[in-house]
């Protein structure tokens, strides 16, 4: 089973008005990170990065000024993901993005059917929590997040600590998804990043179909 946990960036809240600027994805085959990874940074075209955004994620319009359209990034995008399972924190906001942008460009929009939300996950693990954004799973299950502190969000940074709190959710939260063995892998458009060995789990369908089913109960889902 192939599936891409993935993140974005943006410069603000609404799809419909604001614009995507960074996307990271991890590529996972059967329960392993794969070390395969894509990144790309998008110039928003006329939309300007909001000062909330901004101090999320550190993007500016500097750092933008000659970075790639999603126009001229799609093609890749698109290709990477292919026909696998997507997995996001929230991912109605994740894909309210994305499928906004391709439905500018005229482009098949990705199904429902297509997503697991991570968010939805934490919430039926941990329905004791008060919170599930991806910071307090992290300090829930003592996975490392000083690099995402220190620079702020980034898509791909986001992503790679998605795919283990997504393992974590899925089978004991006490496993961690990486272990000590570390190799370097290139990203796109990046400087090398870090990964670390992984192990395997078998997959739970019996989750899956419960996501499906939730999926369901969603009306007006921005990615419809």
């Amino acid at each position: 089973m192939r599936e891409i946990v993935f993140d974005t960036e943006t410069t603000g809240l609404s799809p419909k008005t604001e614009r995507l600027v960074e996307i990271g994805c991890v590529e996972v085959i059967n329960n392993k990170p794969t070390g395969r990874e894509f990144q790309a940074y998008c110039h928003p075209e006329t939309t300007i990065v909001g000062a909330e955004a901004y101090d999320v994620h550190k993007i500016s319009m500097e750092f933008l000024k000659d970075k790639p359209y999603f126009r001229d990034i799609v093609g890749d995008f698109l290709e990477f993901v292919g026909d696998a399972t997507l997995v996001a924190h929230n991912a109605r906001f994740d894909m309210g993005f994305v499928n906004m942008e391709l439905r500018r460009l005229g482009k098949k929009e990705i199904s429902k059917e297509r997503v697991k939300d991570t968010l939805w996950l934490a919430r039926k693990k941990f329905p004791e929590l008060g919170r599930h954004n991806l910071d307090f799973l992290c300090n829930h299950m003592g996975i490392d997040k000083t690099e995402r502190e220190e620079k702020g969000h980034g898509a791909l940074l986001d992503a790679q600590i998605l795919t283990e709190v997504y393992y974590n959710l899925i089978f004991d939260k006490e496993q961690k998804l990486f272990g000590k063995t570390e190799k370097k892998i290139k990203t796109s458009n990046t400087a090398e990043k870090t990964f670390r060995e992984p192990r395997s789990f078998p997959v739970n369908e019996n989750d899956n179909q419960n996501h499906r089913s939730f999926l369901e109960t969603i009306k007006n889902a921005l990615w419809e």
